[in-house]
């Protein structure tokens, strides 16, 4: 029977499915502590406040990638390349969701639009990885080799998801309204389709690493077809609604160790 659960054992228990996993989960994390330094960086002086919760949030996206390649170095495996289709965050920049990376490369401080843009697209993105890393610990959460890892992770991708709530409810009270509900509408039904795209290409990849038969790579993207249909019909409105969260401040401190996986 297919399973997210007995589908990501399979990727555990090989690896080289592992390997690639990993990779592409470090190298997406990393790029995303990158381009949340280059925004702390470059906030306007209106909107200072925010400064420390954005380095906060680069310096979570940055510890993750740097678990991965931890969890990578444990089995003596090394980062392999991440090829281009499977790369969610550069599809994502390619479809000009979020801030471009050119922009980010220069010494001009952001516009207030800017940063609700940023945080907008945040806020469907970390729905995503919140999304991925529940599931994840409803069914490793225990796991010896990567249940400690995915436990921090996932607790983190809540307080990611968490202040973008909060601080889009505050900007949207500020009169950024009209700007908020636009681009969370256009990142979502970019955001699903992307990520349609790359959960096919790298279930292909896994299939030619894992030797699956043709029947199984079949269901599986028949079913990640179906989860697109879904989204697409009405599922991407749980990745655009607002609401004021539970934890509060969820990035008002400093970011935690992740000295124990280094």
């Amino acid at each position: 029977m297919l399973s997210a659960r007995s589908l990501f054992q399979e990727i555990l228990d090989s690896d080289d499915s592992f390997q690639l996993f990993c990779s592409i989960a470090a190298s997406g994390e990393t790029q995303g502590g990158w381009e949340n330094a280059r925004i702390a960086a470059l906030v306007p002086a209106s909107m200072s406040v925010l400064t420390p919760k954005i380095t906060r949030h680069g310096a979570d996206e940055d510890k993750h990638g740097r678990i991965f390649n931890a969890l990578l170095k444990k089995r003596n495996l090394e980062p392999v390349p991440v090829p281009p289709e499977t790369d969610y965050t550069m599809l994502l920049e390619r479809q000009g969701i979020g801030l471009a990376h050119d922009k980010l490369r220069r010494d001009e401080p952001l516009t207030e639009d800017d940063i609700v843009v940023y945080l907008s697209h945040s806020r469907v993105t970390e729905q995503r990885a919140a999304d991925q890393m529940d599931m994840l610990v409803k069914n490793f959460g225990d796991h010896p080799e990567v249940g400690r890892a995915i436990r921090l992770i996932c607790n983190d991708e809540d307080n990611h998801l968490a202040y973008c709530h909060e601080e889009l409810l505050r900007l949207a009270r500020e009169g950024h309204g009209r700007t908020i509900h636009r681009v969370l509408r256009e990142s979502a039904l970019a955001e699903i389709r992307i990520y349609r795209d790359v959960s096919l290409a790298v279930m292909e990849h896994m299939g030619r690493l894992l030797h699956w038969p043709k029947a199984k790579s079949t269901a599986l993207a028949a079913g990640i077809h179906a989860m697109y249909a879904y989204e697409r019909f009405g599922g991407w409105h749980r990745m655009v609604s607002l609401k004021q969260p539970e934890r509060r401040n969820a990035l008002g401190g400093p970011a935690t160790s992740a000295a124990e996986f280094a």
